[in-house]
This record gives structure tokens, sequence and C-alpha cells, in this order.
């Protein structure tokens, strides 16, 4: 039981992984003529700040960083679901089993729900980051 929990627990790790990498690629990303606007700078004559070929202004568009942390926090979350659900299931089959060791079953699944649970706050914390200090 404990082997399966720990597994679960590093799936949730893995996919707190892919928020960082998230973050690391949205740290990386070239300015843009709208980042640039915003922070004051002049910008080539030759570019055309804040319109698209249309003619409509772009300032109302989803940010690529509010993008990544919602993917990122939605891959996380579907994520420690599916792992919470599989611990859950099978720490119910373990108790069916073993009607006599349901007390010590139960404690070894709480502790892994609350692990799993908190990577998934980690992602949040982190896509938070994402959309205010990146």
């Amino acid at each position: 039981m404990k082997k399966s929990i720990v597994r679960y627990v590093l799936v949730a790790a893995a996919v707190l992984a892919v928020v960082a990498l998230f973050a690391f690629a949205l740290r990386t990303a070239p300015v843009t003529a709208y980042a640039a606007e915003d922070a004051g700078v002049t910008v080539g004559a030759e570019e055309t700040v804040g319109t698209d070929e249309s003619g409509a202004s772009g300032k109302n568009d989803i940010s690529p960083k509010a993008m990544a942390a919602g993917i990122a926090v939605g891959i996380a979350a579907v994520a420690g679901a599916l792992a919470m659900a599989i611990a859950i299931a099978k720490s119910v089959e373990s108790m069916a089993r073993q009607p006599e060791a349901a007390g010590k079953i139960n404690s070894a699944m709480m502790l892994g729900l609350v692990f799993i649970e908190t990577t998934i706050l980690y992602a949040l914390i982190v896509a938070i980051l994402i959309i205010f200090v990146l």
C-alpha cells in the first residue's frame, strides 16, 4: 500500500515539475510590443503597437502567462484528482480484504492524500507567482 501511495505522490510531483517548466518558458520568452508599451519603452516606427491587421486593439487578449498558469493548474488538479481517486479506491479495496487492518490502512491513505493535495496547492502557488511576479 505504501509503495502505491509513493507512486501517486511522485506523479503529482511530476505535474509540479511541468508547472515549473511553464514558468521557466514564460520567463525566457521575448518581450512583445505590448509588454514594451506597458513598460514605457518606445517601439520602432515600423511596428504598430496595440492593433492587429483588422485595426482592433489587442489589450483585451488573454496573456500567455495567464493561459500557462491556467493550463498548469488544470493539469495539476486533474492529476491530483486521479491520484486521489486511485489511492482511495485501492485503500477501500484493501480494507474490504482485511477489515482488521482498516485503521492502519485508513491512516496511511489519509497521509498520502495530504501529500497529493500539498503538491496541488504548490502548483496553485506557482501559477499565482507566474501571473503576478514573472
